[in-house]
């Protein structure tokens, strides 16, 4: 799709080059935006702000000439330009700019939006990746949200997206998690770094065996049954992952017999010179590329560290020829940003390729208290448990809505509401209400307005602008929250685009309304909306009901 306000910019910056000397638009691209304040016109630049030094003239005469050149590009689509504080210029377009916008967007299908990534990409991102020793709890929800919801967001742009547990099946918490199993098969307390919660009953009473086996079987066999049970809890979610990467596979020798990832790891450290050994440990050396300080891999027992996986881990995915790598871990990994990045460039990677999110916690609000979790102590809430409660969309909506940095509450009475003070109920009831509207209309109805041509219309409402504009910004607000790993983006718009519905379909009677050229157009403009609302719900891992 040719976008209209990409056409608009390019209308600014050609004016804007014809001004210049040498024929040629400011280095730094004049902005284009919507002004939060609708008196300020449809859209400002600051176009000949930029221009002002090289023309060495005062901005606002800079901006009165580039107002005229601009009047002269854009014709009956601008309908005033005005100088505006030190220098910005604000656009006030027509009607039939709009409406021509309006058609664009019908055009374009369900795909609008889509396809924004210059280049497209190869992606991994490896999210929730929980210890198998547990169900998945509300901590983990949320980086499942948050991971699939940036997987959707990176494919809907144009992307190729591995998505990828890595499951945590080699190490000390995976032999706790089989001595656990084993007293509990036995009748037995657990220790005190075991897992104390019900689960593990149910654990030992599904592996045959499980009181006098061998404890490396007893906790291969129970982690193997948690990763099905935290598959199902996920596919429940509506998360899938394309890779389930064992922990432990990188510690077994190679198919050809060859050393083992963690082993293939270390080589590759060696060969660029930033591994020694000092009091019989080998060591990465990061502070060469900006940690506080150097990194254990192997000590001197020849035991291996959790960052020696994890360096092979990370090597296995360039070796796999992902362009970016992003993993979505908990809050309590703080720390491990500056030595991944370390290691990484250790490597021989890009540092920038590798982007790490850390998530901030999840506190339950029952009642208007927090509801108190401790994993450890086999106190936690559960996914499937929040799921039962509240339902999936709704999870999903709550977990999504405010940046992953930041800490957020669950009010679960709110979650649950059906009303309009809950985001999710009002943005779902939006896309509800437009399909009850096209029922009415009639199939055959519809049809014929989306093959209708271009016609002339009465002046268009407000509320019709302000739809039409919020349309418009959808792909770039995709494109932002795919670039910025920030899916909470998306839930902000199809918020306010489903409060922009609300407003239109208070002020403009769609069904009926005459002439018919006014009902083509607005049942063309509720349907590129209900498009618009299920793209933006589905990247979210929300549903876009029918009916409600």
């Amino acid at each position: 799709m040719d976008h209209p306000v990409q056409r608009l910019r390019n209308a600014v910056n050609a004016a804007a080059a014809s001004l210049t000397a040498d024929g040629q638009p400011p280095s730094n691209a004049p902005s284009l935006e919507r002004p939060k304040n609708a008196d300020h016109g449809d859209y400002a630049t600051n176009a000949a702000m930029l221009l002002a030094g090289g023309l060495r003239q005062p901005p606002r005469d800079v901006a009165a000439a580039l107002a005229e050149a601009l009047k002269g590009t854009l014709g009956d689509d601008v309908t005033g330009i005005e100088v505006a504080g030190p220098g910005f210029l604000n656009l006030r377009l027509s009607d039939s700019w709009y409406a021509a916008a309006a058609a664009d967007i019908l055009a374009a299908g369900a795909a609008y939006g889509g396809g924004t990534a210059a280049p497209a990409q190869s992606v991994s991102v490896e999210f929730v990746s929980a210890n198998p020793t547990g169900p998945v709890h509300v901590g983990h929800a949320r980086n499942a949200a948050v991971g699939d919801a940036l997987s959707r967001l990176l494919t809907f742009a144009g992307n190729t997206v591995t998505r990828e547990y890595y499951v945590n099946d080699f190490g000390t918490q995976v032999t706790n998690l089989g001595i656990s199993v084993q007293c509990r098969a036995r009748g037995q307390e657990v220790p005190e770094d075991g897992y104390p919660g019900d689960y593990v009953i149910e654990l030992a009473d599904e592996i045959e065996a499980a009181a006098d086996g061998p404890i490396d079987e007893t906790a291969a066999a129970a982690v193997g049954l948690m990763v099905e049970r935290i598959k199902a809890t996920l596919a429940r979610f509506g998360v899938e992952f394309d890779v389930w990467f064992s922990e432990k596979s990188l510690h077994e020798a190679g198919a050809d017999g060859g050393p083992s990832g963690v082993q293939h790891g270390f080589d590759v450290l060696a060969e660029h010179g930033h591994t020694y050994t000092s009091d019989g440990a080998l060591w990465l050396r990061t502070t060469d590329f900006g940690d506080d300080k150097d990194r254990v891999l192997e000590r001197s027992t020849g035991d291996h560290t959790y960052f020696a996986s994890d360096i092979a881990y990370a090597q296995n995915k360039r070796e796999r020829g992902f362009a970016r790598m992003i993993y979505v871990l908990g809050a309590d990994h703080h720390g491990y940003i500056g030595r991944m990045k370390a290691a990484f460039a250790a490597l021989g990677g890009a540092p920038e390729s590798l982007e790490l999110m850390i998530m901030q916690f999840v506190h339950l609000v029952r009642d208007g208290e927090r509801i108190s979790m401790s994993k450890r102590a086999g106190e936690y809430i559960t996914l499937d448990e929040l799921l039962d409660e509240i339902g999936t969309d709704a999870a999903r909506w709550f977990l999504l809505n405010r940046s992953h940095d930041t800490t957020i509450e669950v009010d679960l009475a709110l979650a649950k509401s059906e009303s309009a003070e809950n985001p999710v109920y009002y943005v779902q009831y939006a896309h509800a209400r437009i399909a009850r509207m096209l029922r009415k209309a009639g199939e055959e109805r519809v049809a014929a307005a989306l093959a209708a041509g271009s016609a002339e219309l009465p002046p268009l409402e407000d509320a019709e602008r302000r739809l039409i504009g919020l349309l418009l910004e959808w792909p770039a607000e995709a494109a932002e929250a795919a670039e910025r790993s920030a899916p909470h983006r998306v839930a902000t718009y199809v918020l306010t685009l489903a409060q922009a519905f609300s407003a239109f379909y208070r002020d403009c009677p769609v069904v009926g309304v005459e002439p018919r050229e006014l009902e083509d157009f607005r049942i063309g403009l509720s349907v590129s909306t209900q498009r618009t609302l299920a793209t933006a719900l589905g990247l979210l891992g929300v549903s876009a009901p029918e009916d409600m």
